[in-house]
């Protein structure tokens, strides 16, 4: 892997015109992005009809403010796309800092909902710092490979690289928050695997890690989340508390069959038998009003957008690009195969969103943000490219 020297980031060409780079602009990623969008906003609608009988115009709307949200994320995006991404790295071990100190911060001054306490509530919107922590880290782990020579098959540097995410995966996982946790994990390893990370170093890891998981399993899981791997090999054992939300979400993406039941035509969401349709749920909301095809189709839209993130990663000009394009996109599929997985009852239910549908600013924000990211990869990828 070619890599260069990490002070040398940030040296621009004076006199760069503002409108240097756009041709690169990969309008094809935020197409994806914006469709993905377009299609949250309408799910949203439908899902929160049953509670909100309101104008859609009003900031009182979920639809008003996802949509506000998606204004300020995609400011976000174009803001960041126009700085070089190495100025970020500069303010890596910063940004990290201050992810440490919120998530920390939580813990006195949060605001708890459904057993979890990830939020700052600020009135008429609500913060959840791990949503911006996910990014540093991808920030820190670019920085900290980059000044390593991008190299992670030396034991010590990979060991190094899992005591960056740790503290964030743990605050987050006390909070506690297992798919975050989770999250953190695939971001860590997806980008080590693509620095080169030995092979037994990662096997013995893993064979520690299964060694761990029983003591993990009885000492450090709460007991919600124990009854949530319970009820997921068994929902009918409680159908009426901890297995209601697996059924009610298998019931609604059966219902859907082929081509759905139709735009707002879903009896599970419309009678609120299925909870958080427009968050945690919003997949099988989709599934019982668009069927198997709606779902192929937001399917595709997130492929398109991998695979983008992926051509960022190939053509980034340097390693610190290439690594925090691929943590950006495992980010990404992390974050869809997790809710998927929760919505058709393959893992336990963890109160992960689906990227850039699910109702929730920080997310949209951040991810927007991850995006500003790759862009800035793709538009300076020459400039740093080694001959």
């Amino acid at each position: 892997m070619t890599s260069l020297t990490f002070g040398s980031f940030g040296r621009t060409r004076a006199g760069t015109s503002f409108w240097r780079g756009w041709d690169r602009f990969d309008y094809v990623m935020v197409g994806a992005a914006l469709a993905l969008v377009g299609c949250g906003l309408a799910l949203i609608h439908s899902g929160s009809r049953p509670w909100y009988d309101g104008p859609i115009t009003s900031l009182a709307s979920p639809v008003a403010k996802q949509a506000l949200f998606a204004a300020v994320g995609i400011a976000v995006m174009l803001a960041v796309s126009r700085v070089d991404y190495h100025r970020f790295l500069h303010f890596a071990w910063l940004l990290y800092g201050l992810s440490i100190l919120s998530l920390v911060a939580l813990f006195a001054l949060g605001s708890t909902a459904y057993g979890s306490t990830r939020w700052f509530d600020l009135g008429p919107v609500q913060v959840q710092p791990s949503e911006f922590a996910k990014v540093a880290a991808i920030l820190c782990l670019a920085r900290f490979f980059s000044e390593h020579g991008g190299d992670a098959r030396d034991l010590r540097s990979l060991l190094l690289s899992l005591a960056i995410v740790a503290p964030l995966a743990g605050l987050v996982f006390i909070q506690p928050d297992l798919g975050t946790s989770i999250v953190f994990g695939g971001i860590w390893l997806g980008i080590v695997v693509i620095a080169g990370a030995n092979r037994s170093h990662l096997l013995v890891m893993a064979a520690i890690f299964v060694a761990v998981l029983p003591f993990a399993w009885t000492f450090a899981i709460a007991d919600y989340q124990v009854e949530r791997v319970a009820v997921l090999v068994d929902p009918n054992e409680d159908p009426l508390d901890a297995g209601y939300n697996v059924l009610q979400s298998q019931i609604a993406l059966g219902s859907g069959q082929l081509f759905g039941k139709g735009y707002m035509q879903g009896d599970q969401t419309q009678l609120e038998y299925l909870k958080v349709s427009t968050k945690d749920f919003i997949f099988s909301l989709l599934g019982e009003e668009f069927g198997f095809a709606g779902a192929m189709v937001v399917f595709a839209l997130f492929i398109l957008l991998l695979m983008r993130g992926v051509r960022a990663a190939q053509l980034a000009g340097d390693t610190a690009g290439q690594l925090i394009a691929v943590g950006i996109t495992m980010l990404i599929l992390m974050q869809t195969f997790i809710n998927v997985a929760v919505n058709v009852s393959l893992f336990p239910v963890t109160g992960i969103p689906l990227p850039f549908v699910s109702q929730g600013g920080s997310s949209l924000v951040s991810l927007f943000a991850s995006l500003g990211l790759l862009q800035s990869i793709v538009m300076r990828h020459r400039s740093y490219r080694q001959t």
